[in-house]
Formats: structure tokens, sequence, C-alpha cells
């Protein structure tokens, strides 16, 4: 019996395995190009797998295996990113390049399918398989070659673009060398030119490229037919006008007729504008057509129409007034200012019932500080209108409100349309801020441009120079602030209803810092609403000790002083519920010594000291007269304390009075002329000015 060897065994299964393996080719990734077998064609290659294979594959005299990637942008492609069908190839020629990248002539030879990577690194190589191919029929095979002929010659008839080098490739007789060349030449896209490579007859292949040219044909017959089109319909001179018709008869060809011009005009009828906008847009509209795109009056019209329709023609904010709950705002939003109140609710009534857009312009006048600006705000809230805002301190050009005329470069239409398109409605509450300090120059006087903004009878057809065309300013509210009515030119001034904010007493400030002031800045300085309290004995000692004004900005400054030295203490100790209450012993600590002098003292009578009442900006305040008789005098009159000409004045009248009153009252003649008489008003640094001061003048 023969005996049996394990190791012949094994080594024969090894044989045999070896022998069954295939042959695993070196492999080129391709970006933006497919191979064809019968194609010559060179590229260059400059990733290190590539460079690596096609060096590896000429040295050892083999064949490279080209397939192309899915996805052209990628740059370290793995099997799943590469087609499984591509082109054995033959390396003709390697030259390298300056820029270490390789340039390589390769010829195709057979189309393989790829069976599995065997090798990923440093090179790709796949074992492969030859691609199933079918015979296909002779007779079909030579009748699709007769009939691409015929569509060949019709394309080349069209497209006289087609270089000339190309025509002897385009030879339907060498099919294999005809359907590599027509695949590159007909298709764009990889992807179409890889699902040629993958058809498995040539029948196939020629039957999908007669598809391509029956497109091609028919798209250049197309744009033949279009190009007629537009060449009978305008001057062969108007290259520019031949463009425009030429880019809308392809919008017509392909069922798009929307352009730029068409979009701004249905836009246009969808806002229902006036009728006189609506011609004035289909005017620039008709200018548009008619110039190159690029052209800067093109870019001008634009701009212009980007206004007509950003700008609101009959939008509005309806108009449900309540009368009790404007009440309520304006009472939430300030204390005091009872007339103003009274008359805004009067306003509102009175539009409740007329709905007469055609109201009264008002204007605030009053000291800063009073709450001129955010009553015009609350006014806007209980309204239930938009709100907008147009400072007018330092406007001294015109054309700040009218706008520019368009012939100008930059051109913008004035600060009052600007406003309505913020606001966005046609009926806002129009705030016009510091009316009292516009100014005039050569550029032109703003105060004469604003007569028609704040006229109700001329407002409906308010001209913007940049606009050309009238806008309607009569639904909106215009109302106006002002310190001072002096510089407010009389037209202007005749034209609103002035409404006095005189200042605040100390019982009204002390009210409104403890409702308004102290929770605002104790939210700005993030602490909770009983985190600080103010007793009133210690907020008064700041309103009458640290501030002098009419409104309460200073004293709102003090408090928030007074509030942030407290967060410091906060922070410094790490309270996690701080709770402090103010003294009077902490507002040194705080805010330093006071800066006024309280004026009320108990002191005896005394002759020749009388105290007057006087008129600021800040408000009322008492005015000490003091007279002094100097005997051996030359019966002069000595005025002290900064006196203006007018108090001079009054002080001289008193004097004459006393002197044509001294039998009357048994004073000796002599006196006046035996003595001077020094009259002196303290706080000699303070200008004083004013008749009114002549009663008490002569009572001292």
């Amino acid at each position: 019996m023969e005996e049996f060897n394990l190791d012949n065994l094994e080594e024969t299964a090894k044989t045999a395995e070896k022998a069954e393996r295939k042959k695993a080719y070196k492999t080129i990734a391709l970006r933006g190009l497919v191979l064809f077998p019968g194609q010559t064609v060179h590229f260059e290659i400059g990733r290190d797998k590539s460079l690596s294979a096609l060096e590896r594959a000429n040295h050892a005299g083999e064949c490279v295996f080209l397939v192309a990637q899915r996805d052209a942008g990628k740059q370290n492609p793995t099997p799943d990113d590469l087609y499984n069908v591509g082109v054995l190839a033959k390396i003709q020629q390697i030259i390298k390049l300056p820029n270490d990248t390789v340039r390589v002539l390769v010829s195709g030879t057979e189309r393989k399918i790829v069976n599995t990577f065997t090798t990923f690194e440093p090179f790709l190589e796949a074992e492969l398989d030859d691609y199933p191919y079918e015979p296909s029929d002779e007779h079909e095979v030579n009748s699709v070659k007769t009939i691409i002929k015929e569509k060949l010659d019709s394309l080349f008839k069209l497209d006289h673009k087609i270089p000339k080098e190309k025509l002897p490739a385009l030879n339907v007789d060498d099919t294999e060398k005809f359907v590599a060349v027509a695949s590159t030449f007909l298709f764009d896209k990889d992807v179409d030119r890889q699902r040629i490579l993958e058809l498995n007859s040539t029948y196939s292949q020629l039957e999908a490229i007669y598809s391509q040219l029956i497109k091609l044909v028919d798209m250049l017959e197309a744009e033949k037919r279009i190009a007629m089109r537009v060449r009978e319909s305008v001057d062969k001179n108007q290259k520019e006008y031949y463009l425009r018709e030429q880019i809308r008869a392809i919008h017509s060809e392909l069922g798009d007729d929307e352009d730029e011009a068409e979009k701004i005009r249905q836009y246009a009828q969808n806002r229902n504008l006036p009728k006189y906008a609506q011609d004035k847009i289909e005017k620039e509209l008709a200018r548009l057509s008619k110039m190159a795109p690029n052209s800067p009056e093109a870019g001008i019209i634009r701009t212009y129409l980007e206004w007509m329709l950003d700008l609101p023609w009959e939008e509005t904010t309806d108009d449900e007034i309540d009368l009790v709950k404007a009440q309520k705002i304006l009472d939430q939003d300030h204390y005091g200012l009872e007339k103003v109140k009274e008359r805004i609710i009067e306003y509102l009534a009175v539009h409740t019932i007329t709905k007469n857009h055609k109201g009264a312009i008002l204007c605030f006048v009053g000291p800063p500080g009073v709450g001129k600006t955010s009553i015009v705000s609350s006014i806007a809230r209980a309204s239930g209108r938009k709100f907008v805002q147009m400072s007018l301190g330092g406007v001294r050009d015109e054309a700040e409100i009218r706008g520019h005329r368009r012939t100008y470069i930059g051109a913008m239409p004035g600060r009052i349309l600007s406003g309505m398109k913020t606001a966005g409605v046609s009926n806002p509450v129009f705030l016009l801020d510091e009316i009292d300090k516009m100014s005039s120059d050569f550029r032109g006087d703003p105060a004469s441009a604003m007569l028609e903004v704040l006229d109700p009878n001329q407002n409906n057809e308010f001209k913007d120079h940049y606009l050309e065309i009238p806008y309607d300013l009569s639904k909106t509210m215009f109302v106006c602030t002002a310190n001072t009515l002096d510089t407010i030119p009389t037209p202007l001034l005749d034209r609103m209803e002035v409404i006095e904010l005189t200042g605040y007493t100390y019982a009204e400030k002390l009210q409104i810092a403890k409702r308004y002031l102290l929770p605002k800045q104790l939210k700005a300085n993030g602490l909770k609403d009983n985190a600080v309290e103010i007793p009133d004995e210690v907020m008064m000692k700041i309103i009458t000790l640290y501030t002098k004004e009419s409104g309460v900005r200073n004293l709102e400054r003090e408090i928030s002083s007074v509030i942030r030295k407290i967060v410091v203490q906060i922070v410094k100790r790490k309270l996690k519920r701080p709770h402090f209450i103010v003294s009077e012993q902490d507002l040194i600590n705080y805010l330093g010594v006071p800066k006024f002098k309280d004026k009320v003292e108990k002191r005896d009578d005394s002759v020749g000291r009388v105290t007057g009442l006087a008129w600021t900006r800040v408000g009322g305040v008492t005015l000490d007269v003091e007279i002094a008789l100097i005997r051996g005098g030359k019966g002069e009159i000595v005025l002290t304390g900064s006196m203006g000409d007018v108090m001079k004045e009054s002080a001289k009248t008193a004097l004459s009075l006393i002197k044509s009153r001294a039998d009357k009252y048994e004073i000796d003649q002599k006196i006046f002329s035996e003595a001077d008489v020094h009259i002196h008003i303290p706080e000699g640094a303070t200008p004083k000015d004013g008749p009114s001061a002549g009663i008490t003048l002569s009572t001292a």
C-alpha cells in the first residue's frame, strides 16, 4: 500500500491556487478624462499613488489600467470612488515636467472590468476580467453609420466653430476610433462618456452617439432660427440692441419671458401704487430696457426704482384709538404734564370722530430733560402708530429735507422720505426733534423747506427733488420739539400749535425719581427693585443739593452714580441678596459735597433787603436785592451784580420814582445829592436782565 504524503498535497494545492490567480495591473485614477480602446491621449500625473503605479508598470514593461473617478474633485480616491469599467493602455512616452508632475502618452487597447483590488499602498493594483462584449448585427451597424454620417454633415454645416483637425478623426468607417473621438467631442460630462464606454455592443454605442447628434443639431438649428429672427427685427448696426434681442428671443424659445423689467413691473402692479407713480415707473422701465445692463445710467435708474417701490404709498396702520387706554399709557410713561396729556387726548378724540388726518402740527417747547421726546413716543403708542424720529439739530442744507436731484452723483431722497421708508407706513408719528436748532447757509434754508412739510393743506403733494413726483404726507402726524421759540422763523411757527412744557417742581421730581428713574437705573445696573432704597428725604436732598435743572436728566445721572457706588460694594463683599438703605451721610460718600446751596433760610427783616422771584432756563428761583445808602457821596447810583441794560434802567427808574415821591414819604431831598445809592444783586457772576425786577428794586 502506497504511503500518503501530506506535504506533497499542500504543495500541490498552492501550485493550483497560484495558477488560478489572475494577473494584477497597476491602476491609475483619471480626473476629467475617460479613455477608450484605440484612442491615444496624453495627460499629466501629479499624485503620488499614480506616479508610483506609472513608474512600476513602465519599469516592468506592463500595461497600466486607466479608470475614471466618479468625482473629479476627490484628491485621494478609494476604490469606491472609481468606476468599475476602464481601459488597459500601453505606455508610449513619459516626460517629466518642472512642477513635479509627469506628462504621459498612452494608447488604449481593450476594455476591462475590475474583479477586485489587491493592493492599496503605495499604489492601486487590481485584478481584471474581460468586459462582456456582444457582437452586433452588421446590417444594423452599417445602417446607423449611414444616418450618423448625415447628421455629422448637418452638424458641420451648422457649427462652423468645429476645428478642421477634428474632421478626419470623425470618420465613421473606423468604428472603434470614431466611438472614442465622437464620445470625447460630443459629450461634455465624464459620466456621459463613461456611459458610452460601458455599453457592451458597437451598435449600442453608435446609437447613443446618434441620439446626442440629434440633440446638438436641434439645438444649433434653434439657435439659427433665433439668430435669423433677431437679424430680421433689428438694424445690423445696433450691436448692443441686437444682443439684447437675442437674449429675449432665447427666453422666448425656452418659454421663459420674465426679465428684470418685467419683474419690477409685476411687483409695482401688485403694490397698488397711485397712477402717477405707476406711470413714472413705466417710463423709467422703458428707459432701462434701452440701456446696457452695466451702464452707470442703468444703475441710477435701478436705485430710483428701488426707492419708488420701497416707499409706503398706500400702506397704513389701523388707528384703533381707545382714549381710556391712551390716557393710561400717557400716565404710565410720564408723571404730571396734565395740560399736555389733556391736549393729546383732545387731538386723538377729534381724529377718532372726524377721521381727518389734517390735524394740527403739535410743537412741544420746554427746557432740556422735561420729557419732550419721550412723550412723542408715548403718543405713537397711544394711537397705535409706527414711530419715526428725525433730528434737525445742525441741519443747514435744504437737500437734507428735499433730497438731491438725480443729475448729481450719489443723489438720494431727503430725510423726510427716508424716515417714511423706515416707518414702512404712510401714517406714522413723525418726530422732528430740535426744530429750533436748524440754520441756513449758501446751500439753502432748510426751515423754508419745512414750510411745505408742516402745512396740512400742502403736504399731500410734497415734492422731493429726487423723487420728482408728489408724495402724500397728509396722513402723517408730525410732532416737533424745541427748547426755545426765538430761533424758529415766524412763518414756520405759525403752522404749529405750541404746547409749553415747564420745568418740574421739587415734588414732581421726587415722584418721577421714585416711579421711573430709580427702577430704571436699578435694572440698568443689574439689581432687583428692592436692592436699593432711597427714602424721600434723601431723594429730596439729591434733588435740591446736587442738581439744578428744569428736567430730570442730571437727577438720573446722580441716582445712577449712587447705584454704581453700591454695586461696587456688592461685588467686593459678594452679597447674594443685597438690600441698601441710602442715608443722608451716604450721599456725601457717594456724591461728594453738595454742589448747590439750599437758599431757604430763616432770617430777620432788614432795611434795604427784598426777596424777589426770577425766571431761569432751569426753573424759578428767588433773587435777593440789597441796597445801601452811602453818605458823603455825590448822589450817584452804583449798580453791581452783573445786571443787564434793561435791569439797570429799571433800577434808575425805581430811584427816580422814590425821588418824585420824596415829599409823600417825608424824605429830605438833600439826601439824594449828598449820598450815593448802591444797588447789588448777589451772585455777581450770574448775568441778570429783564424789566420785571422794577417793583422789587423800588420796594428795596
